[in-house]
């Protein structure tokens, strides 16, 4: 496999998916060890969305908010559809989800993820499954939504899977790499 350098530009796999009715099982167990502690975050500014979209997303190539102007993050941040839950781990925040429901009777899960310290833990069906059931507990919801792509941590694309999203679509996208990384 061949790192890729800054600056190249290549090719990438997105999958759209979709989860039609709540799941039946139960929630993930939350695994034992670190304190952890689920806020949601009250008409949160634009700087606290940017910090977590980085802290989580920086190795994933998580870089479309960072290149908007300040205003549409702050509209997106500020809509009251848009919903920003923290996961602290050890009084830290270890990960993140947003649930957007700006399109009627959607939620979309516009963004999961762990920041790399807390990554390795079993935290993430726990914080995926627990996304899930709050993305249902809006109202009107008939839908939930999500995209990962080959960008992301390999195991995405199969926790979505098995927490009951199924594949709807795929589409290829280019994008210039802004940090190295093996070949996608």
């Amino acid at each position: 496999m061949r790192e890729r350098r800054p600056g190249e530009r290549i090719d990438y796999q997105v999958t759209h998916l979709e989860m039609r009715a709540p799941p039946a099982g139960p929630l993930p167990p939350l695994p034992s060890g670190p304190e952890t502690a689920l806020i949601w975050a009250e008409k949160p500014p634009a700087d606290y969305f940017l910090y977590l979209y980085q802290a989580v997303g920086g190795p994933w190539e998580w870089t479309d908010w960072l290149e908007r102007p300040r205003a549409e993050v702050e509209a997106f941040v500020g809509d009251p559809e848009v919903a920003l839950w923290t996961l602290m781990v050890d009084g830290w925040p270890g990960g993140f989800f947003m649930l957007d429901t700006r399109e009627p009777g959607t939620c979309d899960l516009a963004y999961l993820g762990l920041v790399p310290r807390a990554a390795g833990r079993r935290l993430g069906p726990w914080l995926l499954g627990t996304a899930i059931r709050a993305g249902w507990q809006r109202p009107g919801v008939r839908r939930l939504t999500v995209n990962t792509c080959t960008l992301d941590h390999p195991a995405a694309l199969g926790l979505y899977q098995r927490l009951g999203f199924e594949a709807v679509a795929r589409e290829t996208r280019s994008r210039v790499l802004t940090r190295p990384r093996g070949a996608a």
